[in-house]
């Protein structure tokens, strides 16, 4: 492919496996992160650095891009907009990244034109407080009628797990691994057994943010990123315990709440994400990327080949996963 493309705050759990599937395509790939990473490929470069208004200003000053793909999370969205201006400015096509939170419980399964929690809430609190979903949904409100930019992307994935970040319902995988050693039984909320998890594998959604890049049909337009293998969190739940041997105990809402106190104050991401049917129809990003069904990897194995990395990782290879 031969493209330039910009990852900023790319180190994490989506950037590294857009990187990867970049690097895959012929790209060369340059990421702004705060990570000490040194690169072994000469396509791939890193810059470490906290990637604010002026910092971009004085990195692209000397630079432009093919592609620029933004992970930065902006509770402001004031705080956005001049970052956008900048961006669309340095590059013929730009990616934002969004969520599949900002979806309201109203369509299932969902599509990209189904109506936003901030569309149906009346949850004055949720408005007010939320700091994700809300946002999120703000921003895109800014970009698609406000901007005046028509360059763009919105992308919304679903819950991107790998060795960073594992989660079952709301508990870190980290917590499920530490359980599984020491033979705790883990709680989890009764309610959202047999809801469908919005939930993939980051390298199945970094493939499919690194091919809406350069594609004319992505331009001024949203996706939602997933490849809609539409797990149940009680099936996600039964792979940790037969990849793990964990134990899982399904518990009432109430009861899980009290026994995870960060929630009483900050309800919103089990309330409104979790205890919501998430059902993907990923039919618009597979005919735009042109990706098929058996290009991606089943969450299943996904979460096999985080786990041993996270296994390997903490010196503990005989007790590879089955």
């Amino acid at each position: 492919m031969n493209k330039s493309v910009l990852l900023i705050a790319g180190g994490g759990t989506l950037g590294k496996y857009t990187a990867a599937e970049l690097l895959r395509l012929g790209c060369f790939v340059d990421i702004i992160c705060l990570e000490d990473y040194v690169s072994d490929n000469e396509r791939l470069c890193y810059y470490k650095g906290f990637a604010d208004l002026e910092y971009l200003k004085n990195f692209l000053k000397d630079r432009h891009y093919d592609g620029i793909v933004n992970f930065i999370h902006y509770e402001d969205v004031d705080v956005y907009k001049p970052v956008h201006k900048l961006l669309s400015e340095n590059t013929e096509h730009l990616i934002f990244l969004s969520s599949y939170r900002v979806y309201a419980d109203t369509e299932h399964p969902i599509t990209e034109s189904a109506p936003q929690l901030v569309d149906v809430m009346k949850d004055e609190e949720f408005l007010k407080t939320e700091t994700y979903a809300v946002p999120k949904s703000r921003a895109e409100t800014f970009i698609r009628d406000e901007s005046g930019t028509k360059d763009w992307t919105i992308v919304r994935p679903v819950i991107s797990f790998s060795d960073i970040r594992l989660d079952v319902v709301t508990v870190s995988g980290r917590t499920v691994i530490e359980s599984a050693k020491e033979g705790k039984t883990v709680l989890l909320p009764e309610g959202a057994k047999n809801l469908t998890a919005g939930l993939d594998w980051a390298g199945n959604s970094g493939k499919l943010i690194a091919n809406l890049l350069f594609k004319d049909k992505a331009l001024g337009e949203a996706f939602t990123v997933s490849t809609a293998q539409n797990l149940t969190w009680g099936e996600v739940a039964e792979i940790y315990t037969e990849l793990l041997n964990v134990k899982f105990k399904w518990v009432s809402t109430e009861e899980f709440i009290k026994e995870n106190p960060y929630l009483q104050s900050s309800p919103w991401i089990l309330k409104y994400d979790r205890l919501l049917e998430r059902a993907i129809d990923n039919s618009k990003i597979l005919n735009v990327t042109g990706l098929k069904r058996d290009d991606f990897v089943s969450i299943r194995d996904g979460i096999k080949i985080e786990l041993n990395r996270i296994l390997k990782e903490n010196k503990h290879e005989s007790n590879s996963c089955k």
